[in-house]
């Protein structure tokens, strides 16, 4: 069964089953689902994730997976259980609302074209043609393009509810089979251009929609692919075989070799290595670990092999922790998509009657079924919030866009909304305040013999510490040292002959405040610094954000001495050794007392604490982790970006303004004159795309505001 084992109190053992529900769009779904799953028999709780639309159950054992599955069913929602990984989520949805949407604004743009014609004074038999061409592109189109709206409404009216894509689905059926009666009949008017128009500009809502949800999911996934993909584990008489990673268990014995991640947490039972921890620390210098110490899935050993036992694996890992981290703040960030969904839920309910009042009043009145059915139509659609939806994506979209000539990538068009209410910069340090590349800075104390010797022992080494100094003595066009019997000393650096005389390249004797190498010829020294240069106009970014509000301080996981050199040089506070967890704790205190928190950073162990802040940006050079995780991504080597992200952001959202006042002002208009029947469905749909074509001219001063 596809369910995490976990425990609601001592004496109650339940399940976790999750749920792919495509079905969910709105605030009035999350409601229905988790209110109506609550009172069930052997359902502890049920939480609704938007984002992902995924539903977790708790429940007893004895429920299985195919009854709960019934009882969502039976809410109205087509229900399926979710596969291997309970953080991923159904593929191919926004594929098929791509396609969808090609198809509706092929149609759209050709049946434009014939009635353009019948506009301009076509009639007779012409318009007649037009017409009836019109009505072979437009019937296939609609049946094809609006199935996402059908099928939805016709759940929702099965099971006894509606929700937005009811109108919707009524009025495009109602302005199609009138258009076909019209065509039939010689009718002065046909509307399927209303109708596939309507369906265009829907569908890119919805494409837009999913587009982001697809983000979201990809950020987890990328963290999940860290660990490995198996391990090589002992058996009882001593050999080893491979273990698919899904298969592991505790109390396994693993062998980890060099270069390997480990695909399971646990114990060093033997042999000690260096590891690279940033996935769960941050911290840029490789770690040494030996007998009794931790070994954490999705690490990387980098040099010698080593025997664990394993403690846990699958969801119990730490790196399934940081995933889940990931996940829940998703989960939270959705509040803003309820709000939104809050005033949209009395569109349906308000849009009905006022459709069916106007027929009835029209009836009454003596117009006629077919004069009263046009009116109730033209008032389904001239209340149509294409407008009022494009408010907000249309400016997001064009300032995206501007943003984008710039150099930063805005992922999530939310994002903008959250970047302009930010109030409190927290920054990582490598790789963000930093190029997260150390650098040695005195190469000169090295004669040429010794920058030879240096060379040849740092091509032999996966250290990063080496890395920096290979690429310094590369751009001198330094030639490496002819050395025997190279070696690396676990936890100590590379060792080596020259000429019968022992070199070595690693720890200093004594320990320094900085990044440094050192570097052992017979018995003379040299103590090679390195330091991970700031970006370039770092202290202007900065400054830049404090002038617009945001105080700015630090949060990183490297260690003490080396946060506080870049804090000092930046005029920053700092915090140092956090693990992913700390961050989050950080940043959740932070919003605890009012601030709306904008997190900067780029490594794998900055993905929750990217995914539950405010809002957040990463630079190009981040982690796959990161970079998924993040709103926004910059890829200049200058931190100006960010301060330029948060001053457009807050243009948007001015321009935002201006289009509700717009959209709504419109609706004012409108609706009146189509209640009283001044307005034919044409016009309608006319109207409505000017005013959405009003929203967008509007939305496209944006291009200016980046600069």
């Amino acid at each position: 069964m596809n369910a995490v084992a976990s425990i609601i109190d001592d004496r109650t053992p339940a399940v976790v089953s999750r749920f792919v529900v495509p079905a969910i769009r709105c605030a009035a779904c999350i409601s229905k689902i988790e209110n109506g799953l609550g009172g069930r028999p052997g359902i502890l709780s049920s939480r609704v994730n938007f984002s992902t639309k995924q539903v977790a159950i708790s429940h007893l054992p004895e429920l299985g997976e195919d009854q709960l599955r019934r009882e969502i069913e039976a809410l109205g929602f087509e229900a399926q259980i979710l596969a291997d990984n309970p953080l991923a989520e159904e593929k191919g949805s926004t594929d098929k609302l791509i396609r969808a949407l090609a198809v509706a604004g092929f149609g759209m743009m050709n049946i434009m074209l014939l009635s353009v014609s019948v506009w301009s004074g076509a009639a007779g038999v012409t318009k007649e043609l037009f017409h009836w061409l019109s009505a072979l592109i437009a019937i296939p189109v609609i049946a094809y393009s609006g199935r996402p709206f059908f099928a939805s409404a016709a759940m929702a009216l099965r099971r006894g509810r509606t929700n937005m894509d009811v109108p919707i689905s009524i009025g495009i059926l109602l302005a199609t089979g009138l258009s076909i009666h019209e065509t039939a009949t010689g009718g002065a008017h046909a509307y399927f251009d209303s109708a596939v128009m309507l369906l265009f500009f829907l569908l890119a809502g919805r494409v837009l929609d999913g587009m982001m949800r697809d983000r979201a999911r990809e950020g987890i996934g990328a963290l999940l692919k860290q660990t490995a993909s198996g391990a090589m584990v002992f058996d009882k008489e001593g050999k080893t075989r491979w273990v698919a990673a899904r298969d592991l268990h505790p109390d396994m014995r693993i062998l980890v070799a060099a270069g390997e991640s480990l695909a399971a947490d646990g114990v060093i039972e033997s042999g000690s290595s260096s590891f690279d921890c940033s996935l769960m620390t941050g911290e840029s210098e490789p770690q040494p670990r030996g007998k009794g110490d931790m070994a954490l899935a999705g690490t990387l050993n980098l040099s010698s092999p080593v025997i664990i036992r394993v403690t846990a694996t699958g969801e119990d890992t730490s790196v399934s922790d940081i995933a889940r981290l990931m996940d829940q703040a998703g989960q939270r960030r959705s509040f803003y998509v309820r709000i939104a969904d809050r005033a949209a839920r009395f569109y349906a309910p308000a849009v009905h009657s006022l459709a069916l009042l106007a027929f009835i009043f029209w009836m009454f009145a003596g117009a006629g079924w077919h004069q009263s059915l046009l009116i109730a139509v033209a008032v389904l659609i001239i209340t149509c919030p294409c407008a009022l939806g494009l408010a907000v994506p249309a400016a997001q979209v064009v300032a995206s866009g501007a943003l984008l000539r710039k150099g930063v990538m805005v992922k999530d068009g939310s994002a903008l909304e959250r970047l302009a209410e930010a109030d409190y910069a927290l920054f990582d340090k490598t790789g963000t305040l930093t190029l997260g590349h150390p650098v040695p800075v005195n190469l000169d104390d090295l004669n040429l013999t010794q920058k030879q010797i240096t060379l040849a022992l740092a091509q032999a080494s996966r250290h990063p510490v080496s890395k920096g100094i290979r690429t310094g003595l590369l751009a001198l066009d330094i030639e490496p040292a002819a050395l025997d019997d190279i070696r690396e000393l676990p936890g100590h650096g590379m060792a080596a002959s020259w000429g019968g005389v022992a070199v070595m390249l690693g720890k200093p004797e004594i320990s320094a405040d900085h990044l440094s190498s050192q570097l052992t010829v017979g018995t003379q020294s040299v103590v090679l610094q390195l330091q991970d240069e700031i970006r370039p106009d770092a202290p202007a970014a900065i400054a830049a954000l404090q002038d617009m509000g945001l105080p700015a301080s630090i949060i990183s996981g490297d260690n003490i001495r080396s946060v506080s050199l870049v804090a000092r040089g930046l005029g920053l506070a700092a915090q140092s050794g956090l693990s992913p967890q700390d961050k989050v704790e950080a940043i959740t205190r932070l919003a605890a007392s009012g601030h709306k928190v904008l997190m900067v950073g780029d490594g794998l162990n900055d993905g929750p604490a990217l995914a539950v802040a405010h809002v957040s940006i990463a630079p190009a050079t981040a982690s796959d982790v990161g970079q998924q995780a993040a709103d926004a991504v910059f890829t200049s080597t200058s931190l100006m970006p960010v301060a330029l992200s948060i001053k457009v952001a807050r243009r948007t959202m001015q321009i935002v303004h201006q289009n509700f006042a717009l959209a709504i002002g419109y609706n004012i208009l409108a609706v009146p004159l189509a209640l009283t029947g001044m307005v034919t469905p044409l016009i309608a749909a006319i109207a409505m795309s000017l005013s959405s074509l009003i929203v967008v001219g509007n939305a496209l001063r944006l291009n200016g505001a980046a600069k």
